[in-house]
């Protein structure tokens, strides 16, 4: 049984509520961070930089297994940043002997025109399996949970506005999956060995619309929001358009709006070889969400 474990990202979205559910589960679990004397979740705080090839050898010393969960969307040149950072890593995990890394990437057919910020995602999984230490890799699309910048995108928008003027990529299909599944993922590849070296898609049991999903979580949140699509709004408008009714900054809007062209589903479903047993519905994934958003207040 794989006993160390390093998270990095371990204060993030992901990160934390995987590093508490490793805990529980009784890995002495190692939380990467470059602030380790400001954390305060789940496992031992150790300091480490994925941009920095030197400060990840500590943190990997002696290490069984590590969970990648490193991405940047707030700069223009993120994907060169993410890049070289899992160039750094896997250099790292090579020079430490792991038996396994964990990389959460993203949905999107190899042969799809993938935007930006998920050609990065690919790469960066293309980077880390280059090297010698086996990568199980997991692709999921939006994930449904207190805290997530996607999610929290699609709270504010329900929660602020009377009506939405919204662009046509609303009509996208994607495959939500919730925070609790995600976790129970991840855990679930750790420690089999047919995991090892492979690819699972993962995502919910509903295929929905982003428009889809901005209606059926104001119907949870007991509201109506009407919307009007506006085919002509530009990725720089909507850009502009999700800055202004969200809190989240130019950047990061301007590479998800990028994304949110691209079809995200799942196409196979050889994960639940793995890791078995039924995957939280939208609504309910809504529902968890705003409790947790609630309880956090």
């Amino acid at each position: 049984m794989t006993r160390t474990v390093l998270v990095t990202g371990a204060s993030g979205f992901i990160g934390s509520h995987l590093a508490s559910a490793l805990v529980r589960d009784g890995y002495d679990v190692r939380a990467m961070t470059r602030r380790p004397e400001r954390y305060t979740g789940a496992g031992t705080p150790v300091a480490g930089d994925v941009a920095d090839l030197p400060s990840l050898r500590a943190p990997l010393r002696g290490v069984d297994a590590a969970y990648y969960l490193v991405h940047s969307l707030n700069c223009d040149d993120f994907a060169t940043k993410d890049a070289q950072a899992a160039r750094n890593f896997a250099a790292a995990a090579a020079e430490a002997g792991l038996e396994r890394i964990v990389y959460l990437g993203g949905l999107g057919a190899d042969d799809a025109e993938l935007s930006e910020h998920l050609r990065s995602r690919r790469e960066v999984e293309q980077i880390l399996t280059a090297g010698p230490v086996p990568v199980t890799t997991l692709r999921a699309a939006v994930v449904i949970g207190h805290g997530g910048i996607s999610w929290e995108i699609t709270r504010q928008i329900v929660a602020h506005l009377p009506a939405m003027v919204t662009p046509r990529w609303v009509e996208t299909r994607t495959q939500p999956i919730a925070l609790p599944d995600v976790i129970r993922y991840l855990v679930g590849v750790l420690e089999p060995k047919q995991a090892r070296g492979r690819v699972f898609e993962i995502g919910g049991p509903d295929v929905l619309r982003y428009i889809d999903m901005l209606q059926r979580a104001a119907v949870v949140h007991g509201r109506a929001v009407p919307n009007i699509t506006v085919p002509l709004l530009t990725p720089r408008l909507s850009s502009a358009w999700l800055a202004l009714v969200t809190d989240v900054d130019i950047p990061t809007a301007r590479n998800l709006v990028d994304s949110l062209t691209t079809e995200v589903v799942v196409h196979e479903s050889s994960i639940e070889e793995i890791v078995r047993g039924p995957t939280i519905g939208y609504d309910e994934a809504v529902r968890l969400a705003l409790r947790d958003q609630a309880a956090a207040k």
